[in-house]
């Protein structure tokens, strides 16, 4: 308790400093100009010279106009917005004849992402100049337009940095070498404790009366979980069950800790939130992670629960009832705001990251249950191909997952949707050139809205900003479920594999990086390597095909690494993932109900600071890694 006391006084002290280092935060000015998208019109040129800009992910561009008798029009294009509609962005009037009153127009561009300028004439809507350029986070710029020459009328279009941007990515930095810092000192102190003497001496100071006692009671006496594990209240509640593979568990808790972290705002930096339509961050990553692993544990927990003779109608009524309390906490405890008033069915959201969950836990454990087949994954079962056979024997469950993706495929590609072209994949908005603004999602969104409704989906998509899509669309939707059963379902093989070459550390790791590859290749074919030009493109929203194969290729790398590292030479205990990945409801409900309460969230000084988002986060989720631990010492977890 002393040691977690200490940890989270040192984190909360090492991030507190993030405040405090120079150059972290934002340049202070007065006024804060309301702005999204790829820019926003301001107010005059006098007013945004006196001013710094007051927005995260925004610069301030003053346009200056000294063509005379033309005015000009100034569009924008983000780098990140496909096949994209320029944005207006300001009409800068023409210049009095003189420079000594230019025309001008001050807008707040995006920082995010590469900017495409376009500036035409007022006068026949002639094209003057087009600028590519990556704005930095509360830099000032001027954009001067002028005439080079009067015989040939060219145009000159010259960028001027006026005030140099501040690197918004130094608090990554310094809260890494916070963290490496922290990691440094606990890797030091337990060396020292391996020092006899050392050890003797630190716990006499604990407590000199029960040091005996400590240093038994640490080593992990059977009385803590039998006097756990006897008290009748709760069966949510129950004690750690027979030794497990770590690398699962930690494995579990880094997708969990970084989904926190994803959920808790990542800083506001936009590579930690999910990518607008096609593509990958690393918010994108998680959920289909957890999503493999879960499939993982159901091999594992079904064969130790039929092995241990539990009956299938038995084990079946297990299934049922977890997946069930798993959609209700979903529907009722997560998804509403309760801030916003009592829960109502509205504007209640049905589709969610426990409803999903559910739902494929359900598909895939009794698919499992229904064809296991004695003898399979001992190997006792003789099969034509030995490069197969930890596949052959589960064919009739393979024949399952194979006609549901051609369901899919199918809904996907010939549903007719009204209004948009059949297959269409796109974001709509501004998407597609803006030739199909309410096609977001295509048939994906269209089945959510024809049997859900629109109020009972997700209201604000991550294509909302850059695609600038009106219509909602839910990406835990009824169609993606469908490749989060497969996803689950490959996570599932890979717990095949751990119990067909039980302890042959060398064949379990190859199949590892065999199925890593093939489902490489797949994603390959499927996407061209292409980020927006494959036949089907990596997306999370649409959860389609290519971003399953995608992230099993990752999830079996990882999973390999892990359990080398964790499992076969033991260099690595899993901490601190291997706590939160024994809690894993408790701590995801948990960072969900208390979002928005101390000390997770508080009133921040300058709510326009990365440095200062990324404080509030990063203490937040190491809370959630220091109440799973806290909960692991006293062997309690929440098991639904």
């Amino acid at each position: 308790m002393a040691a977690a006391a200490g940890l989270v006084a040192a984190v909360a002290a090492a991030l507190g400093a993030l405040l405090m280092a120079p150059g972290l935060t934002q340049p202070h000015g007065k006024g804060s100009p309301e702005g999204s998208g790829p820019g926003h019109r301001g107010g005059g040129a006098a007013a945004a010279e006196r001013r710094s800009p007051g927005r995260m992910d925004q610069a301030l561009l003053l346009v200056r106009n000294e063509l005379p008798a033309q005015g000009l029009r100034l569009a924008a294009l983000s780098g990140a917005c496909h096949r994209c509609l320029y944005q207006f962005l300001a009409f800068v009037p023409p210049s009095d004849g003189s420079l000594k009153k230019p025309g001008t127009a001050a807008v707040m561009v995006d920082t995010q992402h590469p900017l495409t300028l376009l500036l035409n004439s007022s006068v026949g809507d002639r094209e003057l100049c087009e600028i590519q350029y990556h704005f930095g986070e509360f830099g000032n710029y001027s954009l001067v337009v002028k005439t080079l020459s009067t015989s040939t009328k060219t145009v000159s279009c010259d960028l001027v940095i006026n005030e140099g941007p501040i690197n918004s990515y130094l608090p990554i930095l310094f809260a890494f070498l916070v963290y490496m810092g922290i990691l440094a000192i606990l890797i030091a102190g337990h060396l020292f404790m391996k020092i006899d003497p050392v050890r003797n001496w630190v716990y006499k100071k604990l407590n000199p009366r029960e040091t005996d006692r400590l240093i038994n009671s640490e080593l992990g006496s059977p009385n803590t979980t039998d006097s756990v594990s006897s008290d009748p209240t709760p069966r949510l509640w129950s004690t750690a069950s027979r030794q497990r593979l770590r690398s699962l568990d930690t494995f579990r808790g880094l997708s969990l800790i970084i989904m926190v972290f994803v959920n808790y705002g990542g800083g506001k930096y936009w590579f930690f939130k999910h990518e607008s339509w096609n593509g990958l961050t690393v918010a994108d990553l998680v959920f289909p992670w957890f999503v493999f692993i879960m499939g993982t544990s159901i091999s594992l927990s079904l064969s130790s629960m039929l092995k241990w003779g539990s009956s299938k109608r038995k084990v079946l009524g297990k299934i049922l009832w977890r997946s069930f309390l798993l959609i209700l906490l979903g529907i009722i405890v997560v998804n509403p705001n309760y801030c916003l008033g009592p829960l109502s069915w509205d504007n209640l959201r049905i589709p969610g990251v426990l409803q999903r969950l559910g739902f494929t836990y359900l598909v895939v454990a009794a698919l499992e249950l229904l064809f296991t087949r004695s003898g399979a994954e001992s190997g006792i079962l003789e099969t034509p191909c030995p490069a197969l056979q930890d596949i052959l024997p589960y064919w009739p469950q393979w024949i399952f997952i194979l006609m549901l993706e051609v369901i899919w495929l199918c809904l996907t590609f010939l549903l007719p949707v009204p209004g948009c072209p059949r297959g269409y994949l796109g974001p709509g908005g501004i998407g597609d050139f803006g030739n199909y603004p309410n096609c977001t999602g295509g048939a994906a969104g269209y089945i959510d809205r024809l049997l859900l409704g629109d109020n009972h989906i997700y209201q604000h998509p991550s294509s909302s900003v850059i695609y600038q899509t009106t219509m909602p669309y839910d990406p835990e939707g009824i169609l993606g479920t469908i490749n989060s059963i497969f996803m689950a379902f490959l996570g599932l093989q890979a717990g095949k594999i751990i119990l067909f070459y039980k302890d042959r550390h060398k064949q379990i790791m190859s199949r590892f990086l065999v199925w890593s590859v093939v489902t490489g290749i797949i994603s390959a074919i499927l996407t061209k390597c292409s980020k927006e030009e494959g036949f089907i493109p990596v997306n999370k929203n649409l959860w389609s095909i290519s971003y399953v194969t995608t992230m099993s290729c990752f999830a079996f790398i990882l999973l390999l690494l892990i359990y080398y590292l964790v499992d076969v030479k033991r260099l690595w205990s899993g901490a601190p993932f291997f706590y939160p990945g024994m809690n894993s409801i408790l701590v995801y409900i948990g960072h969900e109900v208390f979002e928005n309460y101390f000390p997770f969230k508080w009133k921040m000084q300058d709510s326009q600071s990365h440095a200062e988002h990324l404080t509030q986060n990063l203490t937040a989720t190491t809370l959630w890694v220091i109440i799973s631990y806290l909960l692991y010492k006293r062997r309690i977890f929440w098991k639904i």
